[in-house]
């Protein structure tokens, strides 16, 4: 994989200085600085060294070939970015054993996935890992079920808990009720049985 590299005064500079000379944006790329001490009389410098995003999805999407193939699968990869996000959609042979139990194969994998960036980048990268549509198809449900019910909150004024979700399912049923009038919404209890409660607004 390609790095870029170059050695200044100030990290900031230095940083700029290869975006501008790369036709790169500070949101395409992810970069590490290291301190390069000086001599008795002499300064120190910044070492920085700058990695395209795209250039990681790829290798992510090489590493998560490698996986998927040791679990016997076959997997087609659709690479999808913006300046913040990649986003990875998985085709395979056998998508049940891709997402697993209640999609924990999946959310293993996009554990392994960050651990790797972290570990070789020293950096967090917000990545997305989905096979066909699964994530949306739960987003869509979670968020019918959470306005349903919090309309049914609303009109018996008794307050409703859900079953037992995991944060990134919990954050989309917060997310779809923030501007719901007349309800609030809290997360109790312990993981694995952490779940939410959609409660009335008391008048």
């Amino acid at each position: 994989m390609e790095t870029l590299s170059k050695v200044g005064k100030n990290v900031e500079e230095t940083l700029e200085e290869i975006l501008k000379e790369n036709d790169l944006k500070k949101e395409d790329v992810i970069y590490t600085s290291t301190l390069k001490k000086g001599g008795l009389f002499k300064g120190n410098n910044y070492e920085v060294v700058v990695t395209k995003k795209q250039d990681i999805a790829k290798e992510v999407k090489e590493y998560l070939n490698e996986v998927t193939t040791g679990l016997g699968l076959k997997v087609n990869f659709e690479l999808k970015s913006d300046d913040e996000h990649i986003i990875i959609k998985m085709y395979s042979d056998n998508n049940a054993i891709l997402i697993g139990k209640n999609g924990q194969t999946l959310k293993a994998l996009e554990t392994l996935v960050r651990q790797m960036i972290q570990t070789k980048y020293n950096a967090r990268l917000k990545i997305t890992l989905d096979v066909e549509n699964y994530k949306e198809k739960i987003e869509s449900h979670l968020i019918r079920l959470a306005k349903k019910t919090a309309k049914e909150v609303v009109k018996t004024n008794i307050e409703v808990a859900l079953d037992n979700m995991n944060s990134y399912e919990r954050r989309i049923v917060h997310n779809a009720l923030t501007n719901f009038k007349g309800i609030t919404s809290e997360s109790e209890g312990e993981e694995p049985n952490r779940h939410i409660v959609i409660k009335p607004v008391k008048k």
